[in-house]
């Protein structure tokens, strides 16, 4: 386990150990000024990239160790780091470290009756416990956002990125800890076993919030053995909806790069739902832009299309989230029957409607209910760093605390501040 800022570790930690450390940390963090928080997150990134070559040697073992267990295409993109990427996760707590500080920030303020001044503050949550699968560069946006918030970040990968992980969040420790800060506001779990991932979800009195990031199995765990509270993130079954009033070119456009442009990711379209009075024109119009993907559709989609191009969709196709290039098709004769639709199959993350008639858009954006409702423009958009938030931690599908793209907002809470003048209550 990440314990010294070396990786050699004479003896191995406790979880509950490891979580005392986090929560001492998480004290001295919530503390620290902005200045301070933002030369660690500086120092940090300046040591990810002078320490790239270190971590694409620990990266390629575990890519090497995916390939030969026969992970997917998609699994090892998701997990393979260049010095592209690397220097992108520094530009990312760069990002970050240039964000206002959420930390004090003054949600609202009134006077009473009486004189009681009362103000709402935006304050830590403490430690922030992150689980999550085969992706690296969680490790960076993970320090970085829960530093910036002035949480302590206790994260517990996958095995399968284990030596990338534990290379990032070496080197940010340095960082941490070059200017001062405690580098214990960065600790990374190093044993990936089921028993572990079960004790890091119950250590209730030692971590405040619990985010997993990754797929249904995690979140069947996370559901079933956790007792700290946590926050979901969710699965992107992620629907596109061409109305007959759509501008056809610019719904080809968006659907083509929301399931194409990287759909291994959650924000990719999973279903495409098409209005009967356009659907012969436009199925016809982005089905070459679809080429390479698989396509699972209704009766009337294989009317248009054929049997060689489409399969006939099944039940679970419609509520599928397929990270891959599969995307399943129907044709609606309504936007009422659209809303049905998305309403019955979606997860709650991001769904889109393409129209130039105002009057549907809004219908569309009051009915849906989900984290994110897109008019006229790709899903790819639901992401921290596209929201302008820097980076996230992951994307909410549940309603409470969080909802949406996570970032230092998220990861914080409020306190009241009441100042009085020898009030008493009658």
């Amino acid at each position: 386990m990440v314990g010294d800022v070396s990786l050699s570790a004479v003896s191995v930690p406790s979880m509950r150990e490891l979580g005392r450390r986090a929560k001492q940390a998480s004290r001295s963090v919530a503390l620290a000024s902005t200045s301070e928080k933002d030369s660690a997150l500086l120092a940090a990134a300046d040591l990810l990239e002078a320490g790239s070559d270190r971590v694409v040697e620990s990266n390629s073992r575990d890519v090497a160790n995916a390939e030969q267990s026969g992970a997917s295409s998609n699994v090892v993109d998701r997990l393979r780091l260049d010095d592209r990427r690397i220097r992108s996760m520094a530009a990312g707590l760069r990002k970050v470290a240039a964000l206002p500080d959420p930390v004090g920030e003054s949600v609202a303020g009134w006077v009473r009756p009486n004189g009681l001044e009362i103000r709402q503050v935006r304050v830590p949550l403490g430690v922030v416990g992150i689980i999550y699968e085969n992706r690296p560069n969680v490790t960076s946006d993970a320090a970085g956002l829960c530093l910036k918030s002035g949480n302590a970040a206790f994260l517990r990968g996958s095995s399968g990125a284990l030596q990338s992980n534990l290379a990032i969040a070496s080197l940010i420790r340095e960082g941490y800890k070059k200017v001062g800060l405690a580098a214990d506001a960065l600790l990374l779990v190093e044993d990936t076993s089921h028993e572990s991932a079960r004790e890091f979800m119950r250590l209730r009195d030692l971590i405040d919030c619990l985010i997993p990031r990754g797929g249904p199995s995690l979140i069947s765990a996370v559901l079933e053995h956790a007792t700290v509270p946590y926050v979901i993130d969710g699965d992107g079954n992620c629907h596109v909806y061409v109305d007959s009033a759509a501008d056809l070119h610019i719904a080809t456009s968006i659907v083509v790069n929301a399931k194409t442009q990287r759909p291994s990711v959650c924000n990719a379209a999973e279903s495409l739902v098409v209005h009967r009075d356009v659907a012969d024109r436009f199925l016809r119009m982005v089905e070459p832009g679809l080429f390479g993907v698989e396509l699972r559709g209704d009766d009337e989609t294989i009317r248009v299309l054929g049997t060689d191009r489409v399969s006939r969709a099944t039940e679970d196709d419609y509520g599928r989230e397929f990270l891959d290039l599969i995307m399943s098709v129907k044709v609606v004769g309504s936007i009422a029957e659209a809303i049905d639709h998305v309403r019955r199959y979606s997860s709650g993350h991001t769904e889109a409607i393409i129209t130039t008639d105002l009057l549907a858009a809004e219908r569309f954006q009051r009915e849906v209910d989900a984290a994110v409702i897109v008019v006229n423009a790709s899903t790819r958009f639901t992401d921290g760093e596209e929201f302008g938030f820097g980076a996230e931690i992951g994307i909410s599908t549940q309603k409470l605390h969080a909802r949406g793209p996570m970032a230092l907002r998220e990861l914080t809470t409020t306190k009241y501040l009441v100042s009085g003048s020898g009030q008493i209550r009658n």
